[in-house]
């Protein structure tokens, strides 16, 4: 046991202990404050100012009390974890960030938001840890981490704001009693006597950040107490003379001056270092912005930042004078946002100006080359804070606009899309206000704002938004520009979406031509392109030119010379299976899928996105040959993951539920797989429209599950209904259409329609033809399907000559799909849907 102030706690550590700043070794008195938290924290606790004390900007002590909390009671918990919550978008990457502890899935496989919602629930569930606590610093408004707030757990909050009563048990913060500010000067001074102690407290107002400002100046310079007032009162005079804003504690401000004469006098190289800090955002800084390189810098901290040794020492003394933070286990320094504001104010417009420019110049050259590199994205992370504080919209410098196109790019990747959202609009209106309409970087931005909305769901939006930029860029940048390449590349991912597939097709084709003249045939650009076309192909029905594109793909990415990222070829792999599924080989797609399921739990993580798109094609194949038990298995873990991750209307959650649905109707399952393909049907309309290919989709799947729980009439509306809308849409050839008029055929069948059922299924099968070998599982079923109309009709010469000519070459021995052994059984066989990605 280890008995800290009047609390003994065990000696035992939290067994996630994480972000927690350094404990203050002179932390001083406010022992009833930490028992009322202590008291109260069984609720949300929010520890906020007194009406009476210091609003605004801080400084008296409210952090410190959270810090102390946390170390003082860290053996009643098996988590703490500390969250930066003052600005909205650094919430749920911190709160992400614990993922990895909990077994849930990391925001560099699924996106920032839903690891974040992932790491919500797990606690909440109290899987695998049920004892933690969660401290958000800085909070300023209820709203902005309401959603991020678990129950059945621990979770305290700092704020500058008083509002929080309204939404938590709130401890209220004043300034230290005056004997609490005295045992804080005695613990920093030791020679210091009561009466001057109660002299400099009185002089600060009892202010615990410009009581720390005091001790940590006068131990570096060993001025008298007499001579530190005489200061002391001298800048207070000349600060109230100047009319210094009323919202800056006086006593604050003349502390913060005279730390900063004293640090000038003995290492004036510290305060550009210093008032660099106050234009950075009041989160931790990254050690490593501050480095030479990357375009002009002021000479005097271009020298700095040019001599490791100086930097460090000038860093070293910010600490001692107590104007930053230094955390040396995460190399970040931080400063007060109190002490940014009186630094900011110190200087006139001009001055700030050019400060403002440096930070940017630092946080550009900062910043890693490529964001599309997940190894380098915990760098990305920490300067995406600084990006609104530091005001990098209203910078024109190019390289500093590149940094922060790239900042969009990197949270794009990331998956935190509305955070790049919120960046792209807030670039968006600044840029076309200072530089117009067709500026390049205006362009780009709305390339990736683009990407970002379609993302996020909104493909009417994203659709118009791509349209107006693909003209613009083909106007000014020109027709073989890469970002205009870019944006055509989106454009069809959005006729995709609209369910515009054959002009897709068109525009993809175009594409890969252009990326074929502009960057050759091998680069990995083309090949992604490429992949889209095959993708296309596949939604056309087009299931053999598709293979055939695939494969290309693939041998190309894997050949070792086209750099090509694990991501792209497990993309490219799960592609492969699918289209061989869908040309028929069902034990081969089985093969292929379990080979790229396997790639990714290995090479990127088993809940990597793609790796469960992977899962779930291969429980598709699976089912389809017929092994229900371990498609069923796989179905579920996929579902649960996905809908876990990402939400019940996310386009891939959706497919999963689909997958699902069928192998529970494959399993005879009826009641539940129609529950789940009502939900389902219901969900792609919501979300994809309800004259969308894949809605239709989920409606045939339903109308088969009508005839099967015995409602054959209804079965034969819907089919009829979803047949029509899927004629208009994607023409009579298309497989979702001969599907479907298979289907309707056995519910035409089932009601004693035998000679309607016989002859559209002759219809059918003419059809067939024109995508179809009659060797294909499709034309195997529409031709037993009609076998069997032509025997109810009494067809029989007719019957048996196409039941001879189908088991010629139906391999009787062969069991590989559940088609052949429903065929070999006698019964009719079915169709059903599973939408593929977009």
């Amino acid at each position: 046991m280890v008995s800290v102030g009047n609390v003994t706690t065990p000696e035992r550590a939290p067994e996630v202990w994480g972000k927690v700043p350094p404990r203050n070794r002179n932390f001083t008195g406010r022992e009833e404050l930490l028992a009322q938290i202590r008291r109260s924290i069984g609720e949300v606790t929010a520890v906020v100012p007194l009406p009476q004390a210091l609003h605004g900007l801080g400084g008296v002590g409210k952090t410190q009390l959270a810090i102390e909390y946390c170390w003082r009671y860290r053996g009643e918990y098996d988590v703490v974890w500390w969250i930066t919550a003052d600005q909205k978008a650094l919430v749920p990457p911190a709160l992400a960030a614990l993922a990895p502890r909990l077994g849930v899935a990391h925001a560099d496989t699924v996106g920032v938001d839903e690891s974040a919602e992932a790491v919500r629930e797990a606690l909440e569930r109290g899987d695998p840890y049920g004892r933690w606590l969660l401290v958000f610093d800085n909070a300023d408004q209820p709203e902005s981490i309401k959603g991020y707030i678990p129950a059945n757990g621990h979770v305290l909050i700092t704020s500058r704001n008083t509002r929080w009563d309204t939404a938590a048990e709130t401890v209220s913060v004043d300034v230290f009693a005056r004997e609490e500010s005295v045992e804080f000067l005695t613990k920093r001074l030791p020679r210091i006597g009561l009466a001057d102690a109660e002299r400099v407290a009185d002089a600060l107002g009892d202010l615990p950040l410009a009581l720390e400002q005091a001790s940590s100046l006068m131990t570096q310079t060993a001025i008298s107490v007499d001579e530190y007032l005489t200061q002391l009162e001298k800048n207070t005079r000349e600060l109230l003379a100047v009319g210094r804003p009323t919202e800056y504690p006086t006593s604050m401000t003349a502390a913060w001056r005279l730390s900063v004469t004293h640090l000038q006098a003995r290492r004036p190289e510290a305060i550009d270092i210093l008032r660099c800090c106050a234009f950075f955002g009041p989160e931790p800084i990254p050690r490593d912005v501050f480095r030479p390189g990357g375009g002009p810098l002021p000479a005097g901290l271009s020298e700095l930042l040019s001599s490791p040794i100086e930097l460090s020492k000038a860093i070293g003394e910010l600490n001692r004078f107590a104007l930053a933070r230094i955390d040396s286990d995460s190399r970040t320094l931080q400063v007060h946002r109190l002490i940014q504001a009186l630094l900011r104010d110190d200087l006139d417009a001009t001055e700030q100006a050019a400060t403002r420019h440096v930070v940017h110049r630092l946080l550009a050259n900062g910043a890693p080359r490529d964001p599309d590199d997940n190894t380098t994205w915990p760098r990305w992370a920490e300067l995406v804070g600084h990006l609104r504080p530091s005001l990098v919209a209203d910078c024109e410098d190019d390289e500093v606009r590149a940094f922060a196109i790239k900042v969009m790019r990197y949270l794009y990747r990331r998956g935190d899309y509305r955070t790049a959202r919120d960046i792209a609009e807030q670039l968006l209106e600044k840029w076309t206000q200072n530089s117009g309409p067709d500026d390049p970087d205006v362009l780009a931005v709305r390339r990736h704002l683009g990407n970002v909305l379609w993302q996020l769901g909104e493909y009417d939006t994203s659709y118009r938004l791509n349209e107006e930029t693909l003209s613009l860029m083909r106007r000014t940048l020109g027709p073989e520009h890469e970002e205009t390449l870019g944006v055509i590349n989106n454009f069809g991912a959005n006729l995709r979406a609209s369910g515009d597939f054959g002009q897709a097709a068109e525009e993809d084709a175009n594409s890969r031509e252009l990326h074929e003249k502009v960057f050759g045939k091998d680069d990995p650009r083309t090949l992604r392109v490429i992949g889209n076309l095959a993708l296309d192909y596949a939604l056309t029905s087009d299931y053999t030119t598709a293979r055939k594109e695939h494969e290309h793909t693939y041998l190309e990415q894997t050949s070792g010379s086209g750099g090509a990222s694990r991501w792209d070829i497990l993309n490219t792999m799960t592609g492969l299976a699918r289209v061989v599924r869908l040309c028929g080989d069902f034990s081969d797609a089985c093969d292929i899928g379990a080979e790229a399921y396997d790639y990714g739990r290995t090479e990127l993580s088993p809940d990597h996105p793609l790796t469960l798109k992977a899962g779930k094609d291969l429980s598709i194949a699976l089912r389809m040959r017929g092994d229900l038990a371990e498609a069923r298995e796989l179905a579920e873990l996929t579902h649960s993951r996905l809908s876990a991750l990402f939400g019940m209307r996310n386009p891939d959650t959706l497919a999963a539920a689909v997958n699902l649905a069928n192998v529970l109707r494959r399993m005879g399952e009826l009641e539940d797989a129609f529950r789940l393909t009502k939900e389902t049907a219901s969900r792609y309309a919501e979300v994809y429209g309800a004259g969308h290919p894949y809605t239709h989709g989920c409606r045939l799947n339903l109308a088969l599950l009508h005839r099967l729980r015995g409602r054959p009439d209804e079965a034969r509306a819907l089919n009829e209904e979803v047949r029509e809308a899927l004629l208009r849409r994607l023409g009579p050839k298309h497989d979702y259409v001969l599907s479907c008029a298979i289907n309707l055929a056995s519910d035409l069948s089932v009601l004693g329609e035998h000679a309607a059922a016989r002859d559209l299924g002759r219809q059918v099968l003419g059809d067939l033809a024109t995508h179809f070998d009659r060797d294909h599982y499709i034309t195997f079923s529409a031709t037993h399907n009609l076998v069997l109309d032509l025997r109810a009709t009494g067809e029989l010469e007719e019957a048996a000559r196409l039941d001879a000519e189908m088991r010629g070459r139906l391999r009787l021995d062969d069991t590989s799909s559940d088609h052949r052994r429903e065929i070999l059984a006698g019964g009719r066989v079915d169709m059903d849907f599973d939408p593929p990605p977009l």
